[in-house]
């Protein structure tokens, strides 16, 4: 896998779309840090330059997940993520995504506008039906993991999250890793980010990994386009990541 995105970063640095449509998967979806987002397809057709235009100079983290794979990429605001699946033909990229953090902490903590027990989504019913054991089991990891981050639960909400987790958003001003957003649920103070309706949602299972990509609108404000990653640990799913960027009204959102 490391092979593959080395080649791949390369590719995006030196404008070689052929060379990126290779390696593209069937449902890659790839959304620029603006919130556009295009498919394989678009992709081949006209290439959107990356917003990290030197990764040499920027720090970077891997993870593997049997057959998927993940690299995070952050170059002070801005930040990449790469979500690579292992395909019968070989490591094929599923989610290209880019996020520009804010410049300052936020006055104002977009959500879903609701607290407590009167969160009916994400909390409670959710706008997807599971196609199979592990996507019924996720599903009810996110709602759980919702709800607890909308009661302030820090404690039930750390049991849905592994301990690399990182959390990055248009609608913050940094990189959220597991303890710093526990101390922030525990305070009430999120960093601009908390749990917001869930429109829409495609999961892909590959048995002890499940890629999940969604639509979110939140109470005011633009709408989100979210990646998780939540892998299988001791019995349960957690949520490895959680990159949310806001697609800005000048966005061309195709997927």
């Amino acid at each position: 896998m490391l092979a593959a995105d080395r080649a791949f970063a390369q590719a995006v640095a030196r404008g070689d779309v052929k060379a990126v449509a290779i390696v593209l998967d069937r449902d890659a979806a790839w959304t620029t840090a603006d919130g556009t987002t295009l498919n394989a397809s678009q992709v081949g057709q006209g290439m959107p330059k990356a917003a990290i235009s030197d990764e040499a100079r920027s720090e970077t983290k891997q993870y593997g997940y049997d057959q998927v794979g993940v690299v995070q990429v952050n170059a002070g605001k801005l930040h990449g993520l790469r979500v690579w699946v292992k395909r019968p033909a070989g490591w094929r990229l599923l989610v290209f995504q880019e996020v520009r953090s804010l410049d300052a902490t936020p006055t104002v903590t977009l959500g879903a506008g609701r607290t407590g027990k009167n969160c009916e989504n994400p909390c409670g019913a959710v706008p997807y039906t599971p196609r199979s054991d592990n996507e019924r089991a996720v599903i009810a990891a996110y709602v759980g993991l919702e709800e607890a981050a909308m009661t302030g639960n820090a404690a039930a909400w750390s049991g849905y999250i592994a301990e690399e987790f990182a959390l990055v958003s248009s609608n913050g001003d940094r990189v959220f890793d597991k303890p710093t957003r526990v101390a922030a649920i525990q305070r009430s103070t999120l960093g601009g980010v908390s749990p917001t309706k869930l429109l829409s949602a495609r999961l892909f299972d590959f048995g002890t990994a499940v890629v999940m990509t969604s639509q979110h609108q939140p109470d005011r404000g633009d709408l989100l386009r979210i990646t998780r990653v939540w892998v299988t640990r001791d019995g349960r799913w957690v949520e490895t990541l959680s990159y949310q960027t806001a697609i800005r009204p000048s966005a061309a959102t195709t997927r």
